[in-house]
């Protein structure tokens, strides 16, 4: 099959990878989509649904994977694990451009090692912060008008009946691993779940919300000079988050990072999939006051991951008003075009509320 001119969604039919599919399509008609992913018949089915698309077999492991797609994709979209950058690292070379959002912060920082040394022939945007770089999108727009960044609070309210898939187990079972996070300009190691705080939310909940491994504290340092990054997140269950703590503060969780006890974890970590509501909220400090942006996504942290995967895909294509980036790595808050940003969250869906308290003469 001749894929020359294709956007290929690898992960197409998944959880986050159909509903960007579907996005792409509303939004661009007239986009040819190529769904692949390990299996063939659920990718077909998807793409029959879509119009304009096709679904093929994929594995991202194979040194071949890229040249089994038969013609030079328009881009890449990678929207399940590629441990080894096999996908990623074949298209950088043939000048294709990469979307990614897949990347907890250890294999994003790998990640950009290898590409070091590959010298993309094209762009590749690395968007796998929260929300497929949702986060750190919103705080670049921020920081154009608070100035130097200090600090960025990020809390995130996670609805346990949310529909979860694989890959976002898998992010999420790294709860028992130490990380790095950068405060007052300095770097240090921290537990997840410690360091808990009381967030309340524009519709009166509180949330407990604890530290969590997340890209954008590693990046918001190193893109926009933030002195200090901390992403926190809670349950909607108090009881769930308090149990997870608990696990934590007696060492079993580290315990449980054995690979044998993988269907436990993601037994703690796995609710109805039903759906339910996305929230977070991100407090961000500079040197012209502060500002607070609360993001509410009705549909789902899958549907608000997929929309953040839209952002990067139409930034990646050029399908949002300006000329696609230059070849090279980027990040989410690179470019983050706040006008169009804004007008797509709202297009689909997701509420957006900003509270701005800014010295007089920078409001």
């Amino acid at each position: 099959m001749e894929s020359e001119g294709r956007v290929v969604l690898v992960g197409g039919y998944g959880v986050v990878g159909a509903q960007l599919a579907l996005l792409l399509r509303e939004r661009h008609p007239d986009l040819p989509l190529l769904i692949a992913g390990r299996r063939e018949a659920p990718a077909r089915e998807l793409a029959a649904r879509l119009g304009r698309a096709e679904g093929v077999a994929l594995d991202v492991r194979s040194p071949q994977a890229l040249a089994a797609l038969g013609g030079k994709p328009r881009a890449v979209l990678s929207l399940v694990n590629d441990p080894e950058d096999t996908l990623l690292m074949a298209a950088a070379r043939a000048g294709v451009p990469v979307l990614d959002i897949t990347r907890w912060t250890s294999r994003l920082k790998a990640t950009v090692l290898r590409l070091s040394g590959a010298t993309p022939g094209a762009p590749v945007l690395l968007g796998s912060a929260w929300m497929a770089g949702l986060v750190p999108r919103l705080v670049a727009m921020a920081a154009r008008k608070v100035g130097r960044l200090e600090r960025v609070e990020v809390a995130i309210r996670f609805a346990l009946a949310d529909q979860a898939g694989p890959d976002s187990l898998e992010y999420m079972d790294r709860l028992g691993l130490s990380f790095e996070v950068t405060e007052d300009g300095q770097e240090r190691q921290v537990l997840p779940l410690t360091d808990g705080r009381r967030v309340r939310f524009s519709d009166g909940r509180h949330t407990q919300v604890f530290r969590l491994d997340t890209p954008e504290q590693a990046t918001l340092p190193r893109v926009l000079g933030a002195r200090t990054v901390t992403t926190r997140l809670g349950f909607d269950s108090g009881f769930a988050t308090w149990t997870l703590v608990a696990l934590q503060r007696l060492g079993i969780l580290r315990l449980l990072q054995h690979p044998r006890w993988t269907p436990l974890r993601r037994t703690l970590l796995t609710g109805s999939n039903t759906g339910g509501e996305a929230a977070w909220v991100a407090d961000v400090e500079g040197e012209r006051g502060q500002i607070r942006i609360e993001v509410v996504d009705p549909l789902g942290q899958a549907h608000l991951t997929a929309v953040g995967a839209l952002l990067g895909a139409e930034r990646l294509l050029g399908l949002d008003g300006a000329p696609p980036p230059s070849p090279g790595v980027w990040f989410p808050e690179h470019e983050s075009r706040p006008e169009e940003t804004l007008a797509t969250l709202r297009a689909c869906g997701v509420a957006v509320r900003i509270d701005e308290h800014l010295a007089r003469e920078a409001a």
